[in-house]
């Protein structure tokens, strides 16, 4: 016969076991460590984010953080520089998605470590526990308190507060993130980054309810991606780092299809010559988002843009 005293560390056993498989489960999807945020986005369903994402002429334009963002003391693939950004700003965080050893889905934009972080190595060598006691640095190379995310934490934390883009980096497969996009219930302000019709295809195969950022640079890229089903309203359009040509745009337009223009390199540059005010020459010319390395100047010119129009949205704050 088990005594009582077997009964009762049978019990203890137990509840220890049950605690600790709790920990595990929800180990990367803790956000009470990341900064609040005001909502800065009205949208409550996946139909709503088609709707803010199909151009009028009266879309209000947007500003993209290419790889979140990066500062003196805050790190680019950041939840702490995302909250930075959106407390300024609506914004959509561009990131970049990568995998652990053990399979966890991490923000890292590069391969290898030693760049970004105090770790060496590639990522995919490196089981989660590893990558979590790394420290990120800033874009002056210095070390920073902040951790890398995972993908989870960003899902989680971004709601109302951003939109991502997410650039799902090779040997990553699609379905994992699309599984943790329906996991976290970030359908509505989540949109896939893909470098070819095919894997758009992939992607609308998959989960035809997510929108797709789509390489388009000419009007037969348009064309492709129709041919292969994928619905207008499902697509934003990526037409490079140098401005499309205006039938691009136009056709895009007729579409209803809003463009992401690459600001990143030399545009950013010439914006920096020129002044902020080349932003909104930008969006003048065709553009409907800009993803820069520069948001606060991107902001500046924006802002007075929409202010001068008189642009509102019922999906922005």
């Amino acid at each position: 016969m088990i005594n009582k005293k077997a009964i009762h560390r049978i019990g203890l056993l137990c509840s220890l076991l049950f605690f600790q498989s709790c920990f595990l489960e929800n180990k990367t999807d803790n956000t009470d460590q990341f900064p609040k945020v005001s909502t800065n986005f009205n949208i409550q369903s996946v139909e709503d984010l088609y709707q803010f994402l199909t151009y009028t002429d009266q879309s209000y334009p947007l500003i993209s953080a290419h790889r979140g963002g990066f500062m003196e003391g805050y790190p680019e693939n950041c939840i702490q520089t995302f909250a930075k950004l959106a407390s300024k700003m609506p914004l959509i965080i561009e990131c970049d998605v990568r995998m652990s050893k053990d399979s966890v889905l991490v923000l890292m934009h590069d391969e290898t470590l030693q760049r970004t972080s105090t770790g060496k190595g590639k990522i995919k060598d490196k089981t989660f526990d590893e990558l979590s006691s790394l420290f990120l640095k800033d874009s002056e190379g210095q070390e920073t308190r902040f951790r890398i995310p995972t993908l989870e934490q960003a899902l989680l934390w971004g709601k109302g507060i951003v939109i991502y883009t997410l650039d799902v980096k090779q040997q990553v497969p699609y379905g994992l993130v699309i599984d943790l996009i329906k996991k976290t219930k970030a359908e509505s302000n989540s949109i896939i980054i893909t470098y070819s019709a095919n894997q758009a295809a992939v992607v609308n195969r998959l989960a035809p309810e997510l929108m797709i950022s789509a390489s388009i640079k000419k009007v037969d890229d348009l064309n492709r991606l129709n041919t292969l089903g994928i619905p207008d309203n499902r697509l934003v359009a990526f037409v490079g780092t140098t401005e499309a040509d205006s039938s691009v745009y136009s056709t895009l337009r007729q579409h209803g299809i809003k463009s992401i223009l690459g600001t990143i390199g030399n545009l950013d540059r010439s914006a920096d010559r020129a002044g902020y005010q080349r932003y909104a020459e930008f969006i003048t010319r065709g553009a409907d988002i800009l993803s820069t390395d520069r948001p606060y100047e991107a902001m500046k010119a924006l802002t007075y843009y929409i202010d001068q129009r008189n642009l509102r949205s019922p999906f922005i704050l």
